[in-house]
């Protein structure tokens, strides 16, 4: 692929792999030490150590908070879960017209009339503090308005949010209706911290080349959903689950996943663009399951482990291990969330990622305009006569 630096073609790597494109003060993944970290910290030991809002605080302010912040963040955040009206009201026929793709597929219209109906304007013509107001808005509506539209979906009514409960322990409550276990809380809490940022995944850098067009915040939102609902993206979860599902029983591991890797089948919840040794969030997830415990994490480890034996075996010299979605998928499960919900709980997440992300990106004047190498037939050529 040809692109341009200073009016000169300069070739890249295909999908820009390993490019750098801009400075980012948020976090950085070093695929090759399988480590990553959100500004200074590793994301791990966050996800380990501290609450989703701390983590949440720590990528819109710069720091972690101290007592008094955090207080007064968790406080500001929960009052900004309940919805306006204007969305409240349209959720039914969301939830209606988005019967088949889901309500990861809602949000986007939702987020459009979240932005719309708040009047708000783009981060061009905004101040720092507005820009960061707006996306704090959204990031705490996201979940009542995932949690709605798939009660409605099922027939039931949505379940408002609590300012009384901790994000992920809200979640679970506005998902289920019932307050959730501790553990179960908290299992979900270690999961959305460790996935809320990643780098300049497809969806990241979709939302930052929105925003530098200036575009509103509810905008730069819409396009980086609408990079997580492609399958290769954000769908894999559900699917590594399925996965084990179609293996059925650990005598079929072997036969089942060679045929597979013979015939070029991808096997999802394996192998990931950035890192060549094992996931770090993948092996944090192993040690919340295998904590559950249960012969559901018994055959997933199982699988893991002859997987990757068959994978070095037929595919040697390539670092192929699971990577998040693999275990993400074990821990939702267990944790009683439906499988169509697995994707949009991510999402929940990523969202403070991808707001951190724009609001950096709002304070470069420069628009992102690559070039593109045209391979089509020589022109100009005469228009054909009518």
């Amino acid at each position: 692929m040809t692109t341009m630096t200073g009016g000169t073609p300069l070739d890249v790597p295909r999908g820009l792999a390993g490019v750098v494109v801009t400075d980012t003060a948020l976090g950085d993944v070093r695929g090759r030490e399988g480590f990553y970290h959100y500004r200074q910290y590793s994301a791990v030991e966050l996800a380990q150590t501290r609450s989703f809002e701390d983590v949440w605080y720590l990528m819109t302010e710069g720091e972690l908070p101290g007592p008094d912040a955090r207080a007064d963040f968790a406080a500001r955040t929960a009052a900004l879960r309940v919805l306006p009206d204007a969305v409240r009201d349209a959720l039914p026929a969301i939830a209606r017209a988005s019967a088949v793709s889901g309500p990861l597929s809602g949000l986007r219209t939702a987020l459009s009339l979240l932005g719309a109906s708040a009047g708000f304007r783009p981060v061009y013509d905004i101040d720092a503090d507005r820009r960061r107001a707006d996306a704090l808005a959204l990031c705490a509506a996201v979940p009542t308005v995932l949690t709605a539209l798939h009660r409605l979906g099922q027939g039931l009514e949505p379940v408002e949010p609590r300012a009384d409960l901790p994000h992920a322990a809200n979640y679970l409550y506005m998902l289920t209706g019932s307050v959730p276990e501790a553990d179960r809380a908290r299992a979900v809490e270690q999961y959305l911290i460790s996935t809320v940022d990643h780098g300049f995944n497809a969806s990241t850098f979709t939302g930052r080349v929105v925003a530098s067009t200036g575009a509103d915040v509810a905008a730069c939102l819409v396009a980086a959903v609408g990079a997580l609902s492609g399958p290769l993206h954000g769908g894999a979860p559900s699917r590594a689950l399925d996965t084990l599902d179609a293996i059925g029983t650990p005598d079929r591991i072997d036969g089942w996943i060679r045929e597979r890797v013979l015939a070029g089948d991808r096997i999802m919840g394996f192998g990931h663009p950035v890192y060549r040794t094992e996931d770090p969030r993948s092996r944090m997830l192993r040690s919340i399951a295998q904590g559950f415990g249960g012969p559901l994490v018994e055959f997933a480890v199982e699988v893991e482990r002859q997987v990757e034996a068959i994978l070095a075996e037929l595919k040697p010299g390539r670092e192929l291990h699971t990577n998040v979605e693999f275990y993400a998928g074990v821990v939702m499960e267990l944790c009683g969330l439906p499988r169509e919900m697995f994707t949009p709980t991510f999402c929940t997440a990523r969202v403070v990622g991808w707001s951190a992300n724009i609001l950096e990106q709002a304070e470069d004047s420069k628009i992102i305009r690559p070039a593109a190498r045209y391979v089509g037939p020589p022109p100009p050529q005469p228009v054909p006569a009518v």
